[in-house]
This record gives structure tokens, C-alpha cells and sequence, in this order.
């Protein structure tokens, strides 16, 4: 009967801090579905409709999706997501992994150069792409003058008005945004890599490149994984740069998802049109949140 008694009691003091927990965390979830789930659902509903700015309109079905589906610039904008996407993330691993290697040795000043490398991530997305569009302008611009400083190049470039040189641009400077995330997230892997493994590699006669490929890559990798698949969301629903830079131009060889959208939607009225174009983002970004929330929890 004690024991009983006891057990009893346990329990119900365990759902007592259980429902406490519950009620400090309650306002924070009503206010994650209050900002998320609301627009979610709000969207769906628009889509589903001919709805333009200030008129709810009717209900049309799938007709919005049939429709974007036949469009020329929603063809394009996938195309150029998919290109932007996947060049950007395989640039800034390239470049982050390499700079992650070089900023782990021992060199001179090496924690000035680590603390720099994080200006173009910390710095504001709209001031520091503003800055790039100084450097782009093709009259004045520090890109061309120094290019024909060099000697490379003695007309200017018109990087913002070729609809491939414009594509690049913006692939350069999410690029060059992106690149110190990777830097400091490999470089957190590499200070968890046991030194005695590089010692036991090198008396096995292992150069560098052998020491990198059956060393270093085998156990970052898991870091490098959720550090790709983060980047990767983050940069298929970019927007401020290709906002900011080209504004979906010229001849709409820059559009992403998101600009479209907002072009769509916000500046064209049409807010159907607009909702549809983002939702057609969701399958990819949810796979891509499911893949990282599974490698997080360790069963990928």
C-alpha cells in the first residue's frame, strides 16, 4: 500500500512539472502558429482563388497551378532557382571547406584573418548587396576599373545587363555571403578531428590529399551535410540579393522563386498568382527540412 502510495505520488508530481513545462512553452508555440501556420493556410486558401490585391475573388481550384505550370517565366525562374542553387552551394563548399583547412593551420595572424572572414556574413544582407551594386555598375564600378587596371579587359563588362553575366553576379555575391557560414561551421568539425589520427596517417606514408580524402572528409562529413542542407534552404528561398542587384532582369533571367512571387503578387496585384508561387517552393523546402531534422537526429 506505501509503495503504492508512493508511486502514486511520483506520478502525479512528474505531470505537474510536465504541465508546468507545458505552460511556459505554450505562449511560444501559440506564437510560432500564430506567424507560421496562419500565413500557411492563408496562402493555400489564395491560391485556390482568383483573388488580386483588396478582392478576396472566387474559388478556382487547381487552375492557378495548371496555369503557372504553362508559363514560360515560371519555367524559367525554376530553371534559374535550380542553377542559382545548386552553384552557389557547390561554390561555397568548395571555397569553405578550403578556407576551414587553411584558417586550422598554424599561420600568422590566424585569428585576425578567422574574425574578418565573418564581415560578409554578420554584415546586413541589403547593405552589403548594395555595396556589390556599386561594384557591378559598369561605368564607375570597382569590378571594370580594376579589371582594366590589370590589363584583363579594356571595354567595359555590363555585368547586370547580359542576361548570363547577370545570373552570375548574383551567384558570386550569394557566394561571397554564404562562404563564411561554411568556413565556421567546418572549422568546428576540424578542432573535434584527433590529432594522433594525422600522425598515424603520415607514419603510413599518407600525403595530403590522402590524409584529406580518408581522414578529414570522413569525419566532417556529417557537419558538412547539415551545413549543405541548411545553406540550401536558405539560399533556394533567397531574395534580397537578386531583389536588390537585378530585380528578377534583365528579361527575367535572375528570377527566383521568391522575387517572382513578390513581383507577382505584391507589385502586380495579383496575390494568387503570388501565393501559388511560393507554395510551389514548399515540397522542396520541406524535403530538405526533413532531411536536415533526420541527419540531426541520427538516423540518416
Amino acid at each position: 500500500m506505501g509503495l503504492s502510495t508512493v508511486t502514486l505520488g511520483s506520478r502525479v508530481r512528474s505531470f505537474g512539472r510536465q504541465r508546468g513545462g507545458f505552460l511556459f512553452v505554450a505562449p511560444a508555440f501559440l506564437w510560432l502558429l500564430l506567424i507560421i501556420l496562419v500565413p500557411f493556410l492563408l496562402s493555400i486558401y489564395l491560391s485556390l482563388t482568383n483573388s488580386t490585391a483588396g478582392s478576396w475573388g472566387a474559388f478556382v481550384g487547381l487552375e492557378n497551378y495548371r496555369s503557372l505550370l504553362g508559363s514560360e517565366i515560371f519555367r524559367r525562374t525554376f530553371q534559374n532557382s535550380v542553377i542559382f542553387t545548386v552553384a552557389s552551394i557547390a561554390l561555397k563548399t568548395a571555397l569553405g571547406t578550403a578556407l576551414a583547412l587553411l584558417l586550422n593551420q598554424k599561420l600568422k595572424g590566424r585569428r585576425f584573418f578567422r574574425g574578418a572572414l565573418l564581415l560578409p556574413w554578420i554584415a546586413p544582407a541589403s547593405l552589403s548587396t548594395l555595396a556589390w551594386l556599386w561594384i557591378f555598375n559598369p561605368i564607375y564600378g570597382v569590378a571594370n576599373q580594376g579589371l582594366k587596371e590589370l590589363g584583363l579587359i579594356h571595354t567595359d563588362i555590363p555585368w547586370l545587363s547580359q542576361s548570363a553575366l547577370a545570373l552570375f553576379s548574383v551567384i558570386l555575391v550569394n557566394t561571397w555571403r554564404g562562404t563564411p557560414f561554411f568556413v565556421i561551421t567546418i572549422l568546428a568539425g576540424l578542432s573535434s578531428v584527433p590529432q594522433q589520427l594525422y600522425e598515424a596517417a603520415k607514419v603510413d606514408g599518407a600525403g595530403t590529399w590522402k590524409r584529406f580524402f580518408h581522414v578529414t572528409l570522413p569525419l566532417i562529413q556529417p557537419i558538412l551535410i547539415i551545413v549543405v542542407l541548411f545553406s540550401t534552404i536558405m539560399t533556394f528561398s533567397d531574395f534580397q540579393i537578386v531583389y536588390i542587384l537585378t530585380n528578377g532582369g534583365p528579361a527575367n533571367s535572375t528570377h527566383l522563386f521568391a522575387t517572382l512571387a513578390y513581383q507577382t503578387g505584391m507589385t502586380g496585384g495579383n496575390t494568387a498568382g503570388g501565393a501559388t508561387i511560393l507554395l510551389y517552393m514548399f515540397p522542396f523546402l520541406a524535403l530538405l527540412i526533413y532531411l536536415q531534422l533526420r541527419m540531426r537526429g541520427g538516423e540518416v
